[in-house]
């Protein structure tokens, strides 16, 4: 079991904005951030991460908790597993009552691997030599813990001197079961090691030395590997990308380790999978600005169009940058072209023109069938944009096109309602003063004696909740993350009560009076009491104690 006092000081470490932010892109938002709900189908971001209260809460679907309760929802994990996964990704070390958790093996299943491997390299002088070709100093190799796996059975035999478990190496994805028996994943390549964005090695990539028809391949998924989430060199680029506001995204391994070798060490690189929607919390972290470096070979093309298209919809900033004859940032740099990668990168193609140019490559526009078509598949994707940064590329879209601007302008009206986030009416002085005892729980235990959870009206179930001291609760979660409801200053709160008394009795009393299925008597007895007893002592700074009279 893990120790109570080591997930505590785990809490204590982790900011729920990191955790949170590891799955889905989250955008500040006052002292908050905001998202679409990963746990509900929605356009409208209503998922809201408050850092000061280290809670997360939906006002769409309501779910909400702290960290360690959204890693158990989304991951469909058990308590504990959630905690070792959150550990594990943040490189915090666990102590265990009885035992070490899966995650603790795990991690040291991989750093064992990783040393094995660098050492494994310095005595293979043929894999030495083809780095050496590729242009890879001694000091990269280093830096990126380049490293050598040889035949299955060496891994085997490793493996077993450590005295690493046969399902802990099978759950790492380095061992696997076959028809011929256990055998190793990853053989006979040059290993990069793949970190977490904290840092704490998570699996690994290997190139074939031989013939082998994959060239590269990576770890496969497991509770620590998601290639769709991670991005080769990130740990070695992210002050580079934090410092100077820019992350370059290439195809491969060799490609980030030479472009950090030639002086640009914002590179980063995809596992082998294209960019996808996974990937882009990670890349807004520093806000950086987006270059896309692939190849300029027809895949290449295709990918960036992808990657282009997601990231300028998700509002990032950047460019393009297509490599021609064939040639890579690995080779570039290997030549001492390091110039011509200086030139490519500062005549970038911003991604939204590149997009617009991309699409319109695809059709003959001498046809007015395709023209038209060109032109439906461009406004379709300038729909999705910003209207500022829609208005600002509408010129250079009817210009590649060879369309007027006014056909880009036809069918946009937007709904006003939406845009200026118009809300249902409620009652924002009942919700401040809600808010306000869930922040002074001693005043709400006092206050009970005087306000019924029925003076209330619709917020009745929230008195309660604030009342129970219930912060774990969907309503209590809700009161703390709004912004828009403000906590009344505790030295003001007697004044609150007692104006709240004062209104809801002011209130019942015209009512009372106005009711004609009231008998008379009833209504007399009623009305005496609040003019002749109740109101007087209120105005006179009296709290009045809630008798369960029936006036309520």
């Amino acid at each position: 079991m893990i120790d109570t006092a080591s997930i505590e000081n785990l809490k204590n470490t982790i900011d729920i904005v990191d955790v949170i932010g590891n799955y889905i892109e989250l955008k500040k938002s006052g002292a908050n951030y905001k998202a679409c709900c990963p746990f509900h189908g929605e356009k409208t971001a209503s998922f809201v991460v408050s850092p000061n209260k280290q809670i997360y809460h939906c006002f769409g679907c309501g779910v909400g908790g702290d960290s360690i309760k959204f890693v158990m929802e989304l991951e469909k994990l058990t308590y504990p597993e959630a905690v070792e996964k959150i550990a594990s990704n943040f490189n915090f070390t666990l102590h265990y009552t009885e035992g070490k958790g899966d995650f603790s093996e795990a991690k040291r299943a991989l750093e064992s691997l990783e040393l094995w491997y660098q050492k494994n390299l310095t005595s293979r002088s043929e894999v030495l030599k083809y780095l050496q070709a590729r242009g890879v100093n001694q000091n990269s190799i280093e830096q990126f813990g380049v490293g050598f796996v040889g035949e299955s059975k060496d891994v085997i035999k490793f493996l077993e001197s450590t005295l690493v478990p046969y399902n802990v190496s099978e759950e790492i994805g380095v061992l696997a079961k076959g028809e011929g028996g256990i055998y190793a994943r990853l053989t006979e390549r040059i290993t990069f090691p793949i970190y977490n964005q904290s840092g704490a090695i998570v699996g690994f990539g290997g190139r074939t030395i031989s013939n082998h028809p994959a060239k590269y391949i990576n770890s496969p998924q497991t509770k620590l590997f998601n290639k769709s989430k991670l991005l080769y060199g990130y740990n070695v680029a992210k002050e580079h990308i934090y410092a100077n506001k820019k992350i370059i995204i290439t195809e491969g391994y060799l490609d980030v380790i030479m472009l950090h070798q030639g002086g640009f060490k914002e590179a980063v690189a995809t596992l082998g999978t294209a960019l996808t929607n996974e990937h882009l919390p990670l890349l807004r972290k520093g806000d950086p600005k987006i270059i896309l470096a692939y190849d300029g070979d027809k895949a290449g093309v295709a990918a960036a169009l992808k990657a282009a298209t997601m990231l300028s919809l998700a509002g990032f900033d950047g460019g393009v940058v297509l490599f021609p004859d064939n040639a890579d940032p690995a080779d570039l740099i290997a030549k001492n072209q390091t110039s011509l990668l200086v030139q490519l990168f500062r005549e970038q193609k911003p991604l939204v023109e590149f997009v617009i140019q991309s699409l319109a490559a695809n059709f003959n526009l001498s046809n007015p069938k395709e023209k038209e078509s060109a032109f439906d598949a461009i406004k379709s994707y300038m729909s999705g944009l910003s209207d500022i940064i829609r208005d600002s590329y509408t010129s250079y879209a009817s210009s590649v096109i060879g369309v007027p601007i006014s056909l880009f302008q036809k069918g946009q009206k937007k709904n006003f309602a939406n845009s200026v986030g118009i809300q249902s009416k409620e009652d924002t002085a009942k919700l401040c003063f809600l808010k306000s005892l869930l922040e002074y729980p001693d005043i709400a235990n006092m206050v009970v004696k005087y306000i019924h959870s029925s003076m209330l009206g619709e917020y009745q179930s929230h008195y309660d909740v604030v009342c129970n001291n219930d912060k774990d609760h969907e309503l209590s979660r809700m009161l703390s993350l709004r912004e828009d409801i403000k906590i009344i200053d505790k030295n003001e709160m007697p004044k609150s009560i007692k104006d709240f008394l004062l209104n809801f009795y002011e209130d019942m009393l015209k009512n009372i009076t106005n009711d004609k299925n009231i008998s008379t008597g009833s209504k007399m007895v009623q009305i005496r009491k609040l003019k002749m007893d109740i109101l007087p002592r209120l105005k006179k700074g009296e709290l009045v104690e809630y008798e369960g009279i029936g006036i309520i």
